[in-house]
């Protein structure tokens, strides 16, 4: 969806918003184009582009959006503003607004950071050769390594959320959404979070976790180098082993088993198999990994939880009036990543 003529941008008072980014953002100068470039159930994110062609990135919750606290922006604000200084690369910080006067929503701008989102195959081909893939997979691991060794008080981030019992409050949390909204039982969810639940490894310090960390929540070069972590909204302070096994469901190398996560993108040749990544994980980190496959049944889980929500809202009506066998493909993958977090907890330790 691109910008429409006039004051008709879905999402941003053209008017109040130019005048706030030429006040607030220093050399911002009008009349400014907006683009959305992605949008959603997620918050949205819209391309801002200057009368002299600066571009910059304009972020708020998603329209008619009922939870503050589901989309904090200051909060997101806060954590790239903290990262500025830190070897994780995040898109400059530029300016937060909270007064509701502007438009309606708080909102925050940060610069615009040239590269390339890859959320399939034939983007992946196209972008980069088979080097700069195996260059991205090198890459997002050991951004995922910087994430976890941020100095958290160095930054200003040490209060961003509790330290301790990461796991325990995400089983809790996410056991929680699968009650309020399945559509039928599923013992597979009971079972691995009843297993999970007894069988929790020793956290450790606690450090950032991105919380939904995967190659499409980054943005590449050329050559296949992470310029920018984005989609910093779930964010919070934890175990790190819970990002390395998420991504491992996320991720599907060219020889992988296919996951019940549907990304296709690092299914093309010269992309690392997961094994690959997490070994590079252990040598970049140094952390131990003899608990991994708790944290991708975890993350299997977590997943099915999470779709389960989607399949909910979907089957009362959210994409409209839908026939059953539509919606079967959505069930399907829930019933899949719970099958995959029951058959991880065999590989326990």
């Amino acid at each position: 969806m691109s910008a429409l003529p006039g004051n008709a941008v879905p999402g941003i008072q053209v008017p109040t918003v130019s005048e706030w980014l030429c006040t607030h953002v220093p050399g911002a100068r009008s009349p400014f184009t907006f683009d959305v470039i992605a949008g959603g159930h997620s918050n949205l994110t819209y391309r801002v582009t200057a009368a002299d062609g600066t571009r910059s990135v304009l972020r708020r919750p998603p329209l008619g959006h009922v939870l503050a606290s589901a989309h904090d922006m200051g909060r997101e604000f806060r954590i790239i503003s903290g990262l500025q200084s830190s070897a994780v690369p995040v898109a400059p910080a530029l300016g937060y607004c909270d007064d509701l006067a502007v438009n309606d929503s708080p909102f925050y701008v940060m610069g615009f950071v040239d590269g390339h989102v890859l959320r399939d195959r034939d983007t992946a081909a196209a972008v980069l050769t088979p080097a700069a893939r195996r260059t991205a997979s090198e890459s997002l691991v050991d951004t995922m390594a910087a994430i976890h060794a941020v100095d958290l008080q160095a930054v200003g981030l040490d209060q961003l959320g509790k330290h301790e019992g990461y796991i325990a409050r995400q089983l809790k949390r996410w056991y929680g959404q699968w009650n309020q909204q399945k559509t039928r039982n599923l013992p597979a969810v009971d079972l691995v979070h009843d297993a999970l639940s007894r069988r929790i490894p020793e956290q450790g310090p606690a450090t950032i976790v991105h919380g939904d960390y995967r190659l499409d929540n980054c943005m590449v070069d050329v050559d296949g180098h992470v310029v920018a972590v984005l989609d910093w909204e779930i964010c919070t302070l934890g175990d790190p082993l819970a990002d390395l096994g998420l991504l491992q469901v996320y991720w599907t190398g060219p020889n992988d088993p296919a996951s019940a996560w549907n990304g296709s993108a690092t299914t093309a040749p010269g992309f690392m198999e997961r094994a690959e990544l997490a070994q590079r994980y252990a040598e970049v980190s140094g952390r131990d990994l003899t608990h991994l496959a708790f944290y991708v049944s975890f993350a299997y889980w977590k997943l099915a939880c999470i779709l389960e929500g989607v399949y909910a809202r979907y089957l009362g009506g959210a994409l409209g009036v839908r026939d059953a066998a539509e919606l079967e493909p959505f069930k399907l993958q829930v019933d899949a990543a719970a099958a995959s977090a029951l058959q991880q907890l065999e590989a326990l330790p």
